[in-house]
């Protein structure tokens, strides 16, 4: 039951889909993004007037995050005189939601003893990703003026692998002691409890710091204040491991619809938590790194606008040549059959179709293997059951292409019988083999250790494009007998 209380209703394909077209399920986001734009316009119409009395007040007023969004907006010599006015017990919460680059900014225009009242006021999990963008000898100096509790939090999550659970976890949760009462784990929640990433759930530790269970706020509420805490919580407890992959991180939310999970060591110490915000953005890094994969570009964890020229260039040049060198395969399948080219020039009108309509094949197939791989919907043990569906699918798919490009090919191209059969058989095997190439590639893959996006339509694309025209020329050599 107390579980239950950790549980949202969270649908995890429709926010990844959100999260990639950039919009929530319902449209909101031309109306936000409307008034954001008026209210910035305000904004830098009273900061030309120097009404920053009126500014504070507009500002409170405001959610964190979109006052985040207006300072963003503005030019970076605005950025810094805004950031100062906000009240103290806004501006960290404000900070935190900056990009990096603006952080960066900010905090090394900040006093040493502004910036550290910034870094000991953020969440831990959000301090330490500060430091791991900032320059070392900015981190020396933030590191020597924080709290000493801030330091310890910082380092702990640093010394976690980048994408971990350990590194996102956050290390601001509500621990009670399973020897206390329902009125002294309630007291202690009105004690610690404001400074918490969340309270609704805390988690109940033994004497050496074990996770044995945990307690819902709601359920600490309603019990009788003299029970024990180890005798009403919940000792079912599902939790993520500090070296677990963010991506499985990811994907326990979505399996279990939990707002927060906790995250223990190897000895099953609870040593921190993460919430469902930060599953969002994991969801949204993981989803902009596999589009960035399957379009054969090398992964950034920049904005766009914010990535240099020659950047761009060196994450988008190493597939280019790649697949250009690879493509070449193409040309020398071509060169190889130039006497069938030469005795019948009528079947080079039908190569680009061919090759295209192969590469779609096997896009489809590929795009939809990698996300059922990414989802656990698909594993390497269903191999068989993959393939022999897509086979199933391809000659459908084949032949009904197959039969409306022969009635075009005699009806509208009016070539000979021969010329059309030659080209629609290739048609069902290019479809054929397209989808079992698309198919394949990704589950091996994953299955080597490698990352199913990598598999994605353009590198298939040139295998399926060398494929087809083998079969081609080989259909056409057998059938015309060139």
């Amino acid at each position: 039951m107390e579980e239950m209380e950790n549980n949202t209703e969270l649908n995890i394909d429709g926010m990844q889909q959100a999260l990639i077209l950039g919009h929530d399920d319902e449209g909101s986001s031309p109306l936000l993004s409307s008034r954001i734009d008026e209210e910035l316009e305000e904004l830098k119409n009273l900061i030309k007037e120097k009404k920053y009395t009126v500014i504070r007040k507009r500002l409170e007023d405001l959610n964190e995050a979109d006052v985040a969004e207006l300072l963003e907006d503005l030019p970076e010599s605005d950025q810094l005189k805004i950031f100062r006015i906000l009240p103290k017990d806004m501006a960290a919460d404000v900070f935190a939601y900056l990009p990096i680059e603006v952080e960066q900014a900010i905090i090394t225009s900040l006093s040493v003893k502004e910036a550290a009242n910034i870094v000991n006021n953020l969440m831990a999990d959000d301090a330490a990703d500060l430091m791991e963008e900032m320059p070392a000898n900015i981190v020396r100096r933030l590191l020597a003026n924080a709290s000493a509790e801030t330091r310890r939090d910082i380092n702990h999550l640093l010394r976690y692998p980048e994408d971990s659970a350990g590194s996102i976890m956050t290390v601001e949760f509500v621990d009670l002691k399973e020897t206390l009462t329902v009125e002294q784990a309630i007291e202690r929640i009105r004690r610690i409890g404001i400074d918490k990433e969340t309270i609704n759930i805390c988690y109940v530790l033994d004497a050496q710091r074990h996770l044995v269970g945990t307690a819902a706020l709601r359920y600490l509420l309603i019990n009788d204040p003299d029970k024990i805490i180890g005798d009403i919580m919940n000792d079912n407890v599902i939790a993520l491991t500090t070296l677990m992959d963010q991506e499985e991180v990811a994907m326990m939310f979505q399996k279990y619809d939990f707002t927060s999970m906790p995250v223990v060591d190897n000895e099953n110490r609870l040593v921190g938590i993460i919430t469902v915000d930060d599953v969002v953005d994991i969801m949204r890094e993981e989803a902009t790194e596999d589009m960035e994969k399957m379009a054969a570009i090398i992964p950034s964890d920049k904005p766009y606008l914010r990535i240099g020229v020659f950047e761009t260039w060196a994450k988008r040049i190493p597939w280019l040549l790649l697949l250009m060198v690879s493509a070449t395969f193409t040309g020398g399948i071509i060169t190889h059959y130039e006497t069938a080219l030469g005795a019948y020039v009528v079947l080079t009108r039908f190569i680009p179709m061919l090759m295209d309509t192969g590469g779609n094949a096997g896009g489809q197939v590929s795009v939809t293997v990698i996300r059922g791989l990414s989802l656990n919907e698909i594993e390497f043990s269903d191999f068989f059951k993959v393939i022999w569906k897509e086979i199933r699918v391809a000659f459908l798919c084949g032949f009904t292409l197959a039969i409306c490009n022969f009635v075009k090919l005699l009806v509208w191209d009016k070539v000979a019988l021969s010329i059309a059969l030659v080209v629609c058989l290739t048609l069902v095997a290019a479809v054929v083999f397209a989808k079992l190439v698309g198919g394949i590639l990704p589950m091996v893959a994953q299955k080597i250790g490698f990352d199913p996006a990598v598999m994605a339509s353009p590198f298939i694309t040139t295998i399926v494009d060398a494929l087809s025209l083998m079969i081609y020329f080989r259909i056409a050599t057998t059938i015309l007998h060139i």
